[in-house]
């Protein structure tokens, strides 16, 4: 019997990446394998800073709330991938499937707002270098990352209580990866304007403001940079903010190309391509970024390394 056979049923059921018996196996040791990486490399980067008080800087301690989003997000959806890979169980709870889009919407969310703090916080250090101190505070740094938790939980619910009560009559075949808020929505057989509403009021409010502070702030980065006249202290400077213009080049890429394709464009196979690139590469790439050129963090390292081992 299809899932689709069935109007009554409470599960969904995952289409997954592919059915071919020959793939699932590579495939499942390919993502396990990228698990492992995302969560020792983001926990890493979390203990470290968290252990080296010389790292209690606004940069750093946004940097970490970055590694918890990262692995929350990868573990709300691996998972239940590397079971479907291993099991062929692809059923997930309605329940399950509610919680699963709450936490990624939360998390990308959280994750936004986060980068545009660091963006801001690195604006102020360079182009307002003698007010950092009291533009970036540590009381002011909290603020900002409790304010980002909390508009994502208020938010996210919203979605979530609104999902919870369509219905899915026609079809409870999810062809995707996981239970992503514009597939659901699609299988619906519910009036699915409020939620469709909701989703266009947070990206006006919160996304894009978000980007938009993101995007001026290394308008106004560049051209403090430019104004450098060694090239030394030009390279020195955008050192300071490299890392993290790459990392949100990586993941705003991978969100437009995920959600702000035109509609014709639209098919499973491109959606799940780059629901993986941002759920498993930007967590990935993320620590080694943020670790590759950074001084700091590798001394840190180094301790914290040196004092495991005796």
């Amino acid at each position: 019997m299809k899932p689709e056979d069935n109007q009554n049923m409470t599960d969904f059921f995952i289409q997954g990446l592919t059915d071919i018996p020959q793939f699932q196996f590579p495939i499942f040791f390919i993502f396990l394998l990228s698990y492992v990486i995302i969560f020792i490399g983001n926990i890493t980067i979390f203990l470290v800073i968290l252990h080296d008080s010389h790292l209690h800087t606004p940069m750093y301690i946004f940097l970490m709330n970055i590694s918890i989003t990262d692995i929350g997000n990868t573990s709300n959806v691996l998972p239940k991938m590397l079971n479907i890979f291993l099991t062929q169980h692809k059923t997930i709870s309605f329940e399950g499937c509610i919680t699963q889009l709450f936490l990624f919407i939360c998390l990308t969310l959280t994750e936004v707002l986060i980068l545009a703090a660091m963006a801001y916080d690195r604006y102020v250090a360079i182009c307002h270098p003698l007010h950092y101190f009291i533009l970036m505070s540590l009381r002011y740094t909290f603020i900002l990352i409790v304010a980002s938790w909390t508009i994502s939980f208020l938010d996210t619910t919203g979605h979530a209580v609104l999902v919870s009560k369509l219905s899915f009559c026609e079809s409870h075949l999810i062809d995707h990866v996981f239970c992503d808020l514009t597939t659901l929505l699609k299988i619906s057989c519910s009036d699915t304007f409020k939620v469709e509403m909701l989703t266009y009021i947070e990206g006006a409010i919160f996304t894009v403001p978000a980007f938009l502070l993101t995007f001026i702030s290394y308008i106004f980065i560049v051209s403090s940079i430019l104004k450098i006249k060694s090239s030394e202290g030009r390279q020195k400077t955008f050192s300071t903010c490299a890392s993290h213009l790459t990392c949100v080049a990586v993941f705003y890429g991978t969100l437009i190309c995920l959600y702000m394709r035109p509609t014709s464009s639209y098919s499973p196979k491109q959606d799940k391509f780059f629901a993986l690139l941002y759920i498993v590469l930007i967590p990935m790439l993320n620590p080694v970024i943020y670790t590759l050129k950074n001084q700091d963090v590798k001394e840190a390292l180094k301790k914290l390394t040196s004092k495991v081992a005796n």
